[in-house]
């Protein structure tokens, strides 16, 4: 009963919108032969929806797990524009990031600036909300450090920062003797080929955590996570200068985005594969 009453108020509301554009005067005609159903459908104002179909309002009634990540979208975005609401402006965002969130949560503020309706504000606000679930999602939730035994490890506690960036970065992971991580920490942010790798501020950081090892990390936005000459070069001035602080440079790891290069083991590894 309650789902048939809830169809007629649909219907009554669609009906509502098309009798009014059909009331049009003659001048306007023009302004009713540009539109369809769906265009109409399109272009309404989220308030002027039913309760149950405003995503605000049904995260509330039934919970945020029975949302579309379209409708999480909308929420972020809050207001469309009088050409397209907030639905259609989510709905062209996600298709942008060919309909993937992980495709979405890379994406610079420009990028998503790009979409008509969405500006710096709202841009911010997106990129902030991956941020936080990026963050939650490999928090660690307890007190206990975590051993640190090979590179596969340590790529899987920092592919949540570096992969999918499309830009370098470079991370250092602090160790104690037993290799239980001390922490890990974002040392510079570069362009879409190179980044800063600081040995002094690494070192001096070490020093700091009183870590007695250190893994150095970098990605490569191009998906190829093979060594240049500037990472062997830079790889080995490190090694040399912790060394002489008594601090090992257990390993450098360049992450790709499916794939990781392990300087301890020699060798580039596939993700998912038996190598």
């Amino acid at each position: 009963m309650e789902k048939d009453a809830f169809q007629l108020k649909r219907g009554i509301f669609y009906f509502n919108n098309l009798a009014a554009i059909v009331g049009l005067d003659l001048k306007r005609k023009s302004f009713f032969m540009q539109y369809s159903p769906e265009t109409i459908a399109e272009d309404m104002k989220l308030k002027d929806l039913i309760p149950e179909d405003r995503p605000r309002e049904k995260l509330r009634l039934s919970g945020a797990k029975t949302l579309t990540s379209t409708e999480l979208i909308a929420i972020l975005l809050r207001s469309g524009t009088r050409q397209c609401n907030v639905m259609e402006t989510a709905r062209r965002l996600l298709h942008s990031a060919n309909d993937r969130l992980e495709n979405l949560a890379s994406m610079s503020i420009e990028k998503i600036m790009e979409i008509k309706g969405i500006g710096e504000n709202k841009a911010i606000t997106v990129a902030a909300a991956f941020e936080i679930g990026r963050r939650l999602c490999f928090e660690e939730r307890n007190t206990e450090r975590k051993i640190i035994s090979d590179s596969l490890s340590a790529f899987s506690e920092i592919v949540p920062f570096l992969g999918g960036l499309q830009h370098e970065e470079c991370w250092i992971m602090f160790l104690n003797r037993a290799n239980h991580m001390i922490s890990k920490e974002r040392i510079s942010s570069g362009g879409l080929s190179s980044t800063v790798i600081d040995s002094k501020i690494i070192l001096k950081k070490a020093l700091e955590k009183l870590a007695s090892g250190i893994i150095l990390f970098h990605n490569h936005p191009s998906g190829n996570p093979r060594p240049g000459t500037n990472d062997i070069r830079e790889t080995e001035r490190l090694k040399k200068a912790a060394e002489l602080l008594g601090i090992s440079l257990l390993d450098h790891i360049i992450v790709a985005s499916d794939s990781y290069y392990s300087f301890a083991e020699e060798r580039c590894i596939r993700i998912g594969s038996k190598e």
